[in-house]
């Protein structure tokens, strides 16, 4: 009886191949795409909006960081934050006193933007610990006074200190202008938007990948039920310790980015008012979603251009219309939190995600 030859095994290629074929796509390389999309897609838009719209498009990107990284601490672990717009001003300062720093010494390359911008992290990075250390020890109300109390004081040093900081005047961010092989006539705030672009998109790639990874687990084990993440061998007071030290990095690289598109910094910027808008807008945006923060972003930026158009529809005296605008963005900013937690508790985040669910489900029940 002849015996039936057995086929050969396949190769060590074709198995990897095979193998490679059914491998999931790795979370980083993921994130990473999206982003060069991102990327790709406002580099193509920049040159379809004017110098003004640029501008707007690059300080919603810096507001991102803001927002996402206080989407992380809010939405994901569950610690309430309301002086995010001090640790904005930290990284704004410290960007500020770096970028003078190096122009009186004559270096004025563009490459020392991003150690202004590193050490703007590293200063916002510092404070956070200090803060997230005492933060870890305390739960509602006692953690809403200390982060209340940190947005009032932090701004209230600039003023104290104004030898350094030059006190409610602020100080100036001298910038390099944009490369020369962009040409003469190239806008600088195209310029502004790619560079701010850059640094907001590396900010989301982190985060993201942070939400993806056992931290961000943990942050939510936290935010659910603190006794059952320390059974579960979870270091609670560890865990709140990082996600506030990673929400206040990506605050100061937003802070710094505004410095940096401003050119300018003083302590009005970022007031205590800062602080509540960052919060109520991650909270219309939607909570524990980092897109959701985008949606926060942009309500901070047109939020200022709603309040102009609603103030010149009325023929106010200049009075008038000075207060009207300076207390309009909170009520508006206010009436549009009830409304959205009423028809969307998820956010407007939430209400896109629901209604791009439903809408293929009803097109395949309709279709013949």
């Amino acid at each position: 009886m002849s015996a039936t030859r057995a086929p050969a095994p396949p190769t060590r290629s074709a198995a990897a191949n095979r193998l490679r074929a059914g491998r999931p796509v790795p979370t980083l390389l993921r994130h990473l795409a999206v982003a060069a999309g991102a990327g790709l897609l406002v580099l193509a838009i920049s040159y379809q909006l004017d110098s003004f719209r640029n501008f707007q498009l690059a300080t919603v990107a810096a507001y991102l960081c803001a927002t996402a990284g206080l989407t992380i601490l809010t939405g994901l672990c569950g610690q309430l934050s309301l002086g995010h717009g001090a640790l904005m001003a930290t990284g704004a300062y410290t960007l500020a006193l770096c970028q003078n720093a190096f122009a009186d010494r004559g270096v004025t390359a563009g490459g020392v933007l991003v150690l202004s911008l590193g050490a703007a992290v590293l200063a916002t990075v510092a404070v956070g610990a200090l803060v997230g250390v005492a933060a870890a020890r305390l739960r509602g109300p006692y953690l809403a006074g200390l982060t209340l109390a940190v947005a009032v004081v932090v701004p209230a040093l600039t003023v104290t200190f104004d030898g350094v900081f030059n006190g409610e005047q602020g100080l100036a961010v001298p910038m390099a202008p944009a490369p020369a092989s962009l040409g003469v006539y190239f806008p600088y705030e195209r310029w502004q938007l790619w560079v701010v672009t850059v640094a907001t998109l590396l900010c989301l790639v982190v985060l993201a990948n942070l939400v993806r990874s056992r931290y961000g687990r943990a942050f939510r084990a936290v935010r659910d039920d603190e006794v059952a993440a320390r059974l579960a061998g979870i270091h609670v007071a560890r865990t709140q310790v990082i996600a506030f030290v990673v929400s206040a990095a990506s605050a100061g690289l937003g802070g710094a980015l505004l410095a940096v598109l401003a050119q300018s910094v003083s302590p009005g910027a970022f007031g205590l008012t800062l602080s509540l808008f960052l919060l109520m807008a991650v909270v219309i945006g939607g909570l524990g979603r980092l897109a959701g923060a985008v949606w926060g972003a942009v309500l901070l930026v047109a939020l200022p251009d709603l309040t102009h158009t609603v103030t010149d529809l009325f023929t106010l005296s200049p009075a008038a219309a000075q207060r009207l605008e300076g207390n309009l963005p909170l009520a508006i900013f206010g009436c549009t939190l009830i409304v959205v937690m009423i028809a969307a508790p998820g956010g407007v985040q939430g209400l896109v995600s629901r209604l791009a669910g439903a809408l293929p489900a009803r097109w395949r029940r309709h279709r013949p």
